[in-house]
């Protein structure tokens, strides 16, 4: 059974998620730690639960969730890995930081492989599907466990709201597409864990976001 674990991180207060099953294996996704005593927070829990990171991967390239990518694949010998249509935002990520005053960003390493809507993420004996959700970003992904019933959804859906779609590569049709033809449908038992604030679930969502009702 897969366990989660959500850490608040960075300026931003971003959602960093470990993910970790019976093997003790553990899934890392979009680690936002940026500073010191975030680093040290995320690689304690991992230290003290005795996981063996073995996955390192993205929903999507925004600042807020990239700022722990290089710390994380160095510590841990990790790649890294999200959907190919993210790479303009990717590559943006030194300009991003100076344009909010962030300083000393480490660069995220470059991706060893990418992910798509047909494959499946692997760790332990647990596996996620990914599916493609465009709008907040181009290349933005969600990782979805049917068993359990649940979805690591980046920023494309939030208790009560969606994510901005003011950024480059968003745009706020294809993003209600992404939610109105991918999430929805998953079931309204369907827990939503967001990259920014509580989680929520499909059925909440769908009777009282006022982006979707």
């Amino acid at each position: 059974m897969i366990q989660i674990k959500s850490f608040a991180f960075n300026p931003f207060s971003e959602n960093t998620f470990l993910l970790y099953d019976e093997t003790k294996e553990c899934l890392i996704v979009d680690p936002g730690c940026y500073e010191a005593h975030e680093k040290e927070e995320l690689c304690n829990f991992i230290r003290e639960k005795e996981l063996k990171p073995v996955r390192l991967v993205n929903t999507h390239c925004h600042i807020d969730h990239v700022l722990g990518v290089k710390y994380i694949a160095d510590t841990y010998g990790l790649n890294f890995q999200f959907h190919k249509m993210d790479m303009p935002v990717f590559e943006s990520t030194e300009m991003v930081a100076q344009m909010y005053g962030i300083p000393n960003v480490e660069m995220p390493i470059t991706p060893s492989a990418f992910l798509d809507e047909s494959d499946v993420v692997e760790f332990g004996v647990s596996k996620l599907d990914v599916l493609f959700v465009p709008g907040h970003s181009p290349g933005h992904i969600a990782f979805i466990n049917k068993e359990q019933k649940f979805t690591i959804s980046g920023d494309v859906l939030f208790y009560g709201s969606i994510g901005r779609t003011d950024l480059p590569g968003g745009e706020h049709e294809t993003l209600i597409n992404s939610i109105k033809t991918k999430l929805l449908p998953l079931g309204d038992d369907f827990v939503v864990y967001s990259g920014h604030g509580p989680e929520t679930n499909i059925g909440f969502e769908r009777m009282n976001n006022p982006f979707l009702t």
